[in-house]
């Protein structure tokens, strides 16, 4: 930390401390991905938390100088990144997603899923926005996904499902900072087990589908997060697995399925080769999204229950 001090005494501006910042998380090969893809966005990320500046800062204010309050607590959340090797957004507790703001803390995984890019679109072509009335997200976590559904589909009720305490814990911190209370539900569920007579437009969900073998080779800062946020069993799909086989039961007949399983879509694809999943591409990256409809569900529920 000393160290550190000294190199960042020579610093002054906003602009001077993101590009020292990255200089030192890349000598300390940290890894991205939790909200940011490379240490300048990493390190942009905390400096501007702690200017309390927006993200897209002008290019003439990124020469503001900071105060000797703001350089010190910039360099003790630069050192603690590179020590303790946790997601940024557990420092600043604060992660974008969908272009809004959620508070997260260790009882959640940090919202990154490329889902928001549909949940901006509204999902569409796949639905009718304006005959959306009800929304299920599966495996919620901070309610990120819920929440920003509740902004696309303000008239619709949305139902935010996990099984962890604590994580919803964090949902409803996020469902009174978004003003959605009323809105959204956030209900403590092993999946479809407390929602019966329920159904939906849109049943959503981003659940654990690392595979145990993959999950102990995952970098350090994955290891900050809660386990049971990935650990989708040897295989990464046995919550999907659930998912599909219950699915149809919640959907309306014209509703839809989106899942992400990222690094299991191979092994889902061998697992039913016989199912049409729909593959959706993201403009801004990402992948391993499916959809699929409540006619293809209800269609494919014999391979599903084998």
């Amino acid at each position: 930390m000393n160290n550190s001090i000294k190199k960042g005494g020579q610093l002054s501006s906003i602009r001077d401390f993101v590009l020292w910042g990255e200089k030192q998380f890349l000598e300390a090969e940290l890894f991205f991905g939790h909200g940011t893809a490379n240490a300048l966005d990493e390190a942009a990320a905390l400096v501007l938390k702690v200017v309390e500046q927006p993200y897209n800062l002008s290019e003439e204010a990124l020469d503001l100088a900071l105060s000797e309050r703001e350089k010190a607590r910039v360099l003790k959340l630069i050192d603690e990144r590179i020590n303790t090797r946790q997601p940024a957004a557990y420092l600043t507790g604060e992660a974008l997603f969908a272009g809004l703001t959620f508070y997260v803390d260790e009882r959640v995984l940090v919202p990154r899923s490329p889902i928001a890019e549909l949940i901006v679109e509204q999902f569409s072509p796949w639905i009718e926005a304006n005959k959306v009335e009800r929304v299920l997200d599966l495996c919620t976590g901070s309610g990120c996904i819920a929440i920003a559904c509740s902004y696309a589909f303000p008239d619709a009720s949305i139902d935010a499902v996990d099984l962890s305490p604590e994580a919803l814990e964090v949902c409803r911190i996020n469902i009174a900072k978004h003003d959605k209370i009323g809105k959204v539900e956030a209900i403590e569920s092993d999946l479809f087990e407390n929602l019966s007579g329920r159904r939906y437009d849109i049943i959503v969900s981003n659940p654990p589908y690392v595979c145990t073998k993959e999950w102990e080779s995952l970098p350090k800062e994955f290891h900050h997060e809660p386990d049971m946020g990935f650990k989708g069993g040897e295989s990464g799909l046995d919550l999907v697995d659930k998912i599909l086989s219950e699915g149809a039961l919640y959907l309306n007949p014209k509703g839809i399925l989106v899942v992400e399983v990222g690094s299991s879509a191979e092994m889902l694809l061998e697992k039913y080769p016989m199912v049409p999943f729909c593959w959706l591409e993201f403009e801004f990256g990402g992948d391993g999204v499916f959809l699929l409809t409540a006619e293809q569900l209800i269609e494919c529920q014999p391979f599903f229950n084998n």
